[in-house]
């Protein structure tokens, strides 16, 4: 197994991912080497049915084991939302800055204590016989404006409670220490060199 998929297009998730399983295989692709599978349709009702369909459908097409992560933004206030609509909170096709603002605009004059949220990722793994799924929390809150300039998402508007300052104004090795997904991928490395350890 020296191949692997990551089952995305997402330039940011995909530098993320294969700078820390990179060491791993031969071979990191993505989505992008197979133009062929299209557009996957995550429709599935929680967090991990949605990483699983896409880590699944590269399986699938690709005969090579696939990783898959899904990312959500629970904000407490707003009873768990954006959730499974984190990337497309604005609409189908929103930008980071629109989904910034809807959800800025949404927390307009609510106060600093009632502004907490968490971002979650699960990463997915499917190879037909190894499935498997880790899990990553980050807890903070959502500030009143963006902070910062690194980053992507909402990390200008998301502020970490551990490290006081917003995810965008850490830089990217400060942050792929401390994220939530890199807490999954630190969860996904170890059952993978399992996995590798058994098959060699």
């Amino acid at each position: 197994m020296k191949k692997i998929v990551i089952a995305s297009s997402n330039n940011h998730k995909i530098s993320e991912i294969s700078s820390q399983i990179n060491s791993y295989f031969n071979s990191v692709l993505s989505l992008s080497d197979f133009p062929q599978i299209g557009e996957i349709i995550e429709d599935g009702t929680t967090i991990e049915e949605n990483s699983f369909i896409k880590s699944r459908v590269a399986f699938n097409h690709t005969k090579l084991p696939a990783v898959a992560d899904d990312t959500i933004l629970e904000v407490d206030y707003l009873n768990g939302d954006p959730g499974l609509f984190t990337a497309r909170y604005a609409g189908k096709n929103a930008s980071y800055l629109e989904n910034m603002n809807k959800l800025l605009k949404n927390l307009s004059g609510i106060d600093k204590k009632n502004r907490t949220a968490r971002f979650k990722t699960v990463i997915s793994y499917v190879d037909g016989k190894n499935d498997f799924h880790v899990e990553g929390v980050l807890e903070g809150r959502i500030l009143e404006s963006m902070t910062g300039s690194n980053g992507f998402g909402y990390d200008p508007i998301f502020y970490c409670s551990s490290h006081h300052m917003s995810l965008a104004q850490m830089t990217e090795s400060m942050k792929n220490e401390i994220s939530h997904r890199a807490i999954a991928i630190r969860k996904f490395v170890n059952k993978i060199k399992l996995i590798l350890n058994e098959e060699d």
